[in-house]
């Protein structure tokens, strides 16, 4: 009893030491996802907010995991000129849906969404988050996978979600936070919060060796 509760006290040490030590840097999201924000903000992590357009394209030949490294390291390399010194710590993200390895891109109209859920409809899809940490002298990607099953979704369940919740920003053609997800998800294999965004569970790990 006596060595738990040290263990215990040492365990709370470490996480209070943790997170002293993010204190001590400045990050900034390089994201206008607002959920990337409310999850980094859950993780108790203080940071500033900056945006830009940047062309998304990556090289065909690219597959899985690849597509969102390569994404968000292109995001995060858009940004170095916000690092200004040592403490300073860029994360950017870029997360994508993938069905039978092809992928499920944000969509751009009423019809695509609605065939895109069709498709998601009753059926198993992965969403691949990748996740970079950029300073002034490392750069640090990592990715993170869930499995996503939804049940048979009805027409009338599909054209309700999409007018009024018009998806049209969020991969796949849809927010798993989000009434589609509360009623139509059976199962997830993995992080909830990857498939928002952010493996916030993964990133705190990497944050905790990016800053030692």
């Amino acid at each position: 009893m006596v060595k738990q509760q040290q263990q215990t006290t040492n365990n709370k040490l470490q996480t209070f030491k943790t997170m002293n030590i993010f204190n001590n840097y400045n990050f900034i999201l390089v994201s206008k996802s607002p959920r990337r924000q409310q999850l980094l903000e859950g993780m108790g992590i203080k940071f500033k907010i900056k945006t830009k357009e940047i062309n998304e394209k990556y090289p065909k030949e690219y597959k899985r995991e690849k597509i969102p490294i390569y994404l968000c390291e292109l995001k995060a390399n858009a940004f170095a000129d916000e690092i200004k010194n040592k403490k300073t710590i860029l994360i950017s993200a870029d997360t994508l849906v993938f069905m039978d390895n092809k992928v499920l891109d944000k969509p751009k109209s009423y019809t695509d969404a609605f065939n895109t859920l069709s498709k998601l409809s009753g059926n198993m899809h992965e969403v691949i988050t990748g996740v970079c940490l950029k300073s002034k002298n490392k750069m640090v990607s990592f990715y993170d996978v869930s499995k996503v099953y939804f049940k048979k979704l009805t027409k009338e369940e599909i054209e309700f979600y999409i007018n009024t919740y018009k998806p049209y920003d969020k991969a796949g053609a849809y927010g798993a936070q989000e009434w589609i997800g509360y009623i139509g998800i059976s199962k997830i294999e993995g992080s909830y919060f990857n498939v928002m965004g952010l493996p916030t569970h993964k990133l705190y790990e990497e944050l905790v060796k990016f800053c030692k």
